[in-house]
C-alpha cells in the first residue's frame, strides 16, 4: 500500500492532534482534582500557586499563578542544601581536632591545655550509627519530637576516651572550645536555635516531662544531656484531664560559678503520655566546653588550670599549635550526602540555617561575611545553571526570613536542572517520602501515590492576635513524583495566607494534607 504525500501530511496531522488532545485530557484531569482541593472552605482567602513539570517533555502539565512570588517557607532548603551539596560534595566530611599547647611529660602531664577547634560538623551527637549513617526520628527533636535514643554525647565522649589513648592523666592548663570559625551568633528563626561552628547535640537540651498522679503535682522531669552547665527549675504541674498541654523557659539567669538556671513552667494533662521538649542552649560554645571538661573528668583525666588563667577569647596565638604533631584526638563526620538527607527529611532548621555560611567559610573561604559570601557563591551556582532568578529572593538559608519567595515555575526548573546533575541521587535520596517518612510520613498515608512522591515540605506560620488564631503564611511542598505509567514530574505547590484554629499540628492536618493530595493528584494520571 502507498501512501500519497498529503496522506503523510493528513496522519501527522490527525497524531499531532491526539496527542495534543490526551495532553489537553489530562491536563483537565489534573486540574479537576487540583480544583476539588483549591475550593474547600478553608482556603476560600487563600492563595495557590502551582506548577507540574514533565521532566521527559519537558512541557508543563499544569499551571497556575506559577510566575508569581510565594512564601516557600522550608522548601527554600532545597536552594541551600542543593548548592551545599554542589559545592562540596557528597562526600565532604567535617574533620573536628583536639590539640594540645604544650608538651606531654613523663608522667601524663599535658604542660598546657588543651583546645577542641570546632568544623562547623552539625552532628556530634547521637545521631551516627556503627555502619556511618545517620539517624533521624521524623518528627525531629528541635521541634519539640522525641530524641533519638542514645547518648547525645558521644562523640564528646569519644573524644576523651582518644585524649586518654594518647596517655594523657593530666592537664595543666584547661579545656577550651575554639569557636573562631564561627562564633555564637544568631538564633535561627524557627528553632531559636543559636547557630555556631560547634553544634553539641543540635545545640539544645531534651526533656521528657511525665504528669504525675494527681493534679497539682509536679511532672516528672527527664534531661538529657545531664550537664553542670545549666539547672532546671521545675515549675510544670499536673493539669485536669481536660486542661491544655503548655510549656515555658523562662530566660536563663546566670550564678556566680557561671553556670545558668533555668525556670520551666508548664502545664501537662493528667493521665498524658510523657512530652517531649527542648530548650535552646544559650551559648553553643559554653555548652560544648562545660561538656567536653565533664567528659574528660569522667574518663579520669584530671583538669588543673592555674588560678590565675582567664577565658580565652582570642586563639590567634594557639594557632601555631593547630598542627598533626600536637593533635591528640579527632573526630571525622560521615560523608555531607548523609547530612544532605537529615537536614532535607526532617527540615532541621539549624543545620539548613548554617548552610549559607558554611558556603561562605569553606567554599568562598570568607570569614569576614560568610553569610554574604555564601548567598554570592549559591547566586553564582544558580546563575551557572541558567536558571531566571527574578522568581527567586532569599535571606536565609532554612526558610524562615521574610525575604524567602519563589515562584514554583523557579522551583520546578531548578528541581528539572538537579535531574541532569551527576549527583542528583544525593539530593533525591534526602527527600522525604509521601506516606512514609520524615515530614511526610503522616500526610496521605493511605493514597496510592503514598512511597512515590519524594519532596520538601514548608511550614511559615504566626499568630493572628486579633482573631486569636493561627495565620499560615507559607505551606509549601515541592520535589518529584514518579507517576504510575513509570514518569517522572517536577512540581511545586505553595499555599499561602490560611487562617486556622489555634490547635496542635493543625497546619499539617488541614494544609500539609492538601498540599499532600495535591501532589498526589498527578500519580496516576494519564500521560502520552
Amino acid at each position: 500500500m502507498r501512501f500519497s504525500a498529503r496522506h503523510l501530511v493528513s496522519v501527522a496531522a490527525l497524531l499531532a492532534c491526539s496527542a495534543l488532545a490526551v495532553y489537553a485530557q489530562s491536563a483537565d484531569s489534573l486540574a479537576s482534582r487540583i480544583e476539588k482541593i483549591m475550593s474547600r472552605p478553608e482556603f476560600a482567602h487563600s492563595n495557590f500557586g502551582i506548577e507540574f513539570y514533565d521532566l521527559d517533555s519537558g512541557k508543563v502539565l499544569y499551571s497556575l499563578n506559577a510566575e508569581k512570588l510565594f512564601v516557600p517557607a522550608s522548601t527554600t532548603k532545597l536552594l541551600t542544601e542543593g548548592t551545599v551539596l554542589a559545592k562540596l560534595g557528597p562526600n565532604y566530611r567535617f574533620h573536628t581536632p583536639i590539640y594540645r599547647t604544650g608538651p606531654i611529660d613523663k608522667h601524663g602531664t599535658v604542660k598546657g591545655d588543651l583546645i577542641l577547634v570546632a568544623s562547623g560538623d552539625p552532628n556530634l551527637s547521637n545521631r551516627i550509627q556503627p555502619d556511618g549513617t545517620l539517624a533521624f526520628v521524623d518528627e525531629d527533636h528541635s521541634y519539640q519530637g522525641p530524641a533519638l535514643p542514645g547518648d547525645p554525647l558521644a562523640v564528646i565522649k569519644e573524644f576523651a576516651q582518644q585524649v586518654k589513648a594518647k596517655g594523657i592523666r593530666k592537664i595543666a592548663g584547661d579545656v577550651y572550645v575554639d569557636a573562631s570559625l564561627l562564633p555564637d551568633g544568631a538564633r535561627e528563626g524557627g528553632t531559636n536555635v543559636v547557630m555556631a561552628s560547634i553544634i553539641v547535640n543540635d545545640n539544645v537540651i531534651d526533656l521528657v516531662g511525665k504528669p504525675g498522679a494527681k493534679v497539682g503535682e509536679p511532672v516528672e522531669l527527664s534531661i538529657s544531656p545531664a550537664t553542670s552547665y545549666v539547672h532546671f527549675t521545675n515549675g510544670i504541674k499536673t493539669g485536669t484531664a481536660e486542661s491544655k498541654l503548655a510549656f515555658d523557659a523562662d530566660d536563663p539567669t546566670s550564678n556566680p560559678d557561671g553556670t545558668l538556671t533555668i525556670v520551666l513552667n508548664g502545664n501537662i494533662p493528667l493521665g498524658l503520655k510523657p512530652q517531649t521538649a527542648a530548650v535552646a542552649v544559650p551559648s553553643p560554645t559554653q555548652f560544648a566546653t562545660v561538656v567536653l571538661r565533664e567528659a574528660i573528668a569522667s574518663a579520669g583525666i584530671q583538669i588543673k588550670p592555674k588560678k590565675d588563667q582567664d577565658t580565652v577569647k582570642d586563639f590567634k596565638r594557639f594557632q601555631k599549635f593547630y598542627q598533626p604533631e600536637y593533635q591528640v584526638a579527632e573526630h571525622v563526620s560521615p560523608p555531607l550526602s548523609e547530612e544532605i538527607k537529615i537536614t532535607l527529611k526532617v527540615s532541621q532548621n539549624l543545620h539548613a540555617g548554617m548552610g549559607p555560611y558554611l558556603l561562605g567559610l569553606l567554599a568562598a573561604k570568607d570569614s569576614k561575611d560568610p553569610l554574604r559570601a555564601g548567598f554570592r557563591v549559591e547566586h553564582k551556582f544558580l546563575t551557572e545553571a541558567k536558571l531566571d532568578l527574578s522568581g527567586a529572593s532569599q535571606g536565609d538559608g532554612a526558610g524562615g526570613d521574610w525575604a524567602d519567595l519563589f515562584s514554583p515555575d523557579f522551583i520546578c526548573r531548578y528541581l528539572a536542572y538537579w535531574k541532569t546533575r551527576p549527583d542528583f541521587q544525593f539530593l533525591f535520596n534526602g527527600l522525604p517520602i509521601l506516606g512514609k517518612d520524615g515530614t511526610l510520613a503522616k500526610i496521605q498515608v493511605d493514597n496510592p501515590a503514598a512511597g512515590h512522591v519524594f519532596a520538601k515540605t514548608g511550614t511559615f506560620a504566626s499568630e493572628d492576635k486579633l482573631n486569636s488564631r493561627l495565620m499560615l503564611n507559607g505551606k509549601g511542598l515541592a520535589g518529584y513524583i514518579q507517576t504510575k505509567s513509570g514518569k517522572t514530574l517536577a512540581f511545586a505547590a505553595y499555599l499561602n495566607h490560611t487562617a486556622l484554629a489555634n490547635e496542635p499540628e493543625v497546619s499539617q492536618k488541614v494544609a500539609g494534607q492538601a498540599l499532600g493530595g495535591i501532589a498526589a493528584a498527578a500519580y496516576d494520571i494519564s500521560l502520552p
